[in-house]
């Protein structure tokens, strides 16, 4: 097979023959696994192999036939000004995608295509990842030749004929190990794995040789015959609680290392004349380059107990993404001097020292607590009316009040700390918003790759004279809220300044 970037134009392509092996192995996930369930959930299972062992093959062969007809049927080549893909026996569809559209290309590995050797070419279009194109699945080879043809079609380059791209020259940004690796699985403790665990056994205790939910079986397995443990009477009680809390705690610590290192093992951030890449996972290896001029944004993020020992993950907004797309991790599990050069190689740089931080408006401030009270103080007088009316038990009213009240003090509280750590800054080319208490996030976004600036007030901050200014970041959303009006239209006319000041017709991309 001819290399992507050395073909002509209008040559049409098949992927890797082997592709159609693997597309038949992850369909029996569809076919096979249901097939197998019907067989035990009818009992034709009960007959032995000889009804078994040829509705299995019968299954594999209609699979691997199906496989191979849609290999066949499927094909794409690269035209002057976009890329078709076409699939389908019976219903034939066909696409086409310009070049201009395509944002970026990835290459993705799962399991079963890594034992053979082949990748999954993604074709990053913004359309949300629902509708973006697919080659399933070519070599090593093809899958960087037909990237790196891709790429020059799209930025009006020459590919080189008949030549597989060179590997070029990068530097490691960031990297992580497995002793990182072993701690970020500890700080990502989940209980994900547990609830379905716990969701099935609720469904399917019938099929248990006992009573799941019982601490006196459970009691009963640990004991042994005689049930010493039901002696302690109270104790044993507090004591299978713990025992519970342990196996919670084991639970989620497995459930976090697993999903860790499934996903981030082998995680490596390079720079390279294409831009920032960054391979990672293990079962699933990605392969995405993100081009430096796309970074529009830059979020720094960290969590309630990872904040204390000084964990912090870093994200790149591209335009090559929208909110529902999420961002592209690039440092998951950093120190903040490690995310320095990172920062830096995407050309934007961290707040310094001396910056000068301001703080939202504290009418903003009050008039978010007095909303929050308000809705309690009519709970707690419609509460009253009720009890008054319905004879409520003596003393239940005035405890209403004294919860509702602490309630109300609790959200005047958590207004005043939110206040004095939501803060914003601005310098000569990049805007800062830094939000949160226990997680604090700092965004960081180019204010020459904003795309717009607005404006936005509500009845009651047009008359307390603040607003809240949003900004048009591709892939996401950043907003200041509660800023002096003056102040406010300040940001604005800075903003559009920066951005009137650039021609944009010579930038790349």
């Amino acid at each position: 097979m001819n290399r992507a970037g050395g073909a002509a134009a209008d040559e049409w392509r098949r992927t890797s023959s082997r592709s159609f092996v693997v597309g038949a192995i992850l369909s029996l996930r569809n076919g096979g696994f249901p097939a197998l369930a019907a067989l035990v959930g009818t009992g034709a299972w009960k007959q032995g192999w000889a009804i078994v062992v040829p509705t299995l093959l019968a299954i594999g062969a209609l699979t691997a036939l199906f496989s191979y007809l849609a290999w066949r049927n499927f094909r794409y080549r690269l035209g002057d000004g976009d890329i078709r893909i076409e699939r389908g026996l019976l219903n034939r569809t066909a696409r086409s995608v310009p070049y201009e559209r395509i944002q970026d290309v990835s290459l993705e590995q799962s399991l079963v295509p890594r034992l053979f050797g082949l990748f999954d070419v993604k074709f990053e279009t913004g359309a949300g990842g629902k509708d973006e194109a697919h080659i399933r699945y070519v070599s090593a080879a093809e899958a960087d030749a037909l990237r790196e043809a891709v790429r020059a079609r799209r930025d009006g380059e020459t590919a080189a004929a008949g030549e597989t791209p060179a590997e070029p020259a990068s530097r490691t940004l960031f990297a992580m190990d497995l002793k990182r690796l072993a701690t970020f699985g500890v700080f990502e403790f989940s209980l994900v794995v547990f609830a379905v665990l716990a969701g099935a056994a609720q469904q399917f205790d019938f099929l248990l040789p006992f009573d799941l939910w019982n601490y006196r079986e459970w009691i009963g397995l640990v004991a042994g015959p005689g049930h010493w443990l039901q002696d302690l009477g109270v104790a044993a009680q507090v004591i299978g609680a713990l025992l519970a809390l342990a196996a919670l705690a084991i639970v989620g610590l497995v459930t976090g290392l697993t999903r860790t290192v499934l996903r981030d093992y082998g995680f490596t951030l390079d720079e390279t004349a294409k831009g920032l890449r960054r391979r990672r996972g293990l079962l699933t290896r990605s392969d995405v380059v993100m081009p430096i001029h796309r970074v529009q944004a830059l979020k720094v993020g960290t969590g309630i107990v990872r904040r204390r020992f000084g964990w912090h993950a870093l994200s790149a907004v591209s335009l090559a993404q929208d909110a529902k797309a999420g961002n592209l991790v690039i440092a998951p599990f950093a120190r903040l001097d490690e995310l320095a050069p990172v920062v830096a190689a995407t050309g934007f740089h961290l707040p310094a020292a001396s910056i000068a931080w301001r703080r939202p408006s504290p009418r903003h401030r009050f008039d978010r607590a007095l909303l929050g009270v308000i809705p309690l103080a009519l709970a707690g007088f419609a509460a009253s009316l009720l009890g008054s009316s319905l004879d409520a038990p003596r003393g239940t009213l005035p405890a209403l009040a004294v919860g509702l009240l602490a309630l109300a003090v609790l959200l005047v509280v958590r207004a005043r700390f939110l206040w004095r750590h939501d803060r914003h800054a601005i310098d000569a080319s990049q805007l800062f918003a830094r939000r949160g208490w226990l997680a604090p996030r700092l965004d960081i976004a180019s204010r020459v790759k904003l795309q717009s600036v607005e404006i936005a007030q509500g009845p009651l901050a047009r008359r307390r004279g603040y607003a809240d200014v949003h900004f048009g970041v591709a892939g996401g959303a950043l907003r200041l809220r509660g800023v002096p009006l003056d102040e406010a239209r300040a940001i604005r006319a800075a903003v559009l300044d920066s951005i009137a000041a650039v021609d944009f017709s010579s930038l790349p991309g």
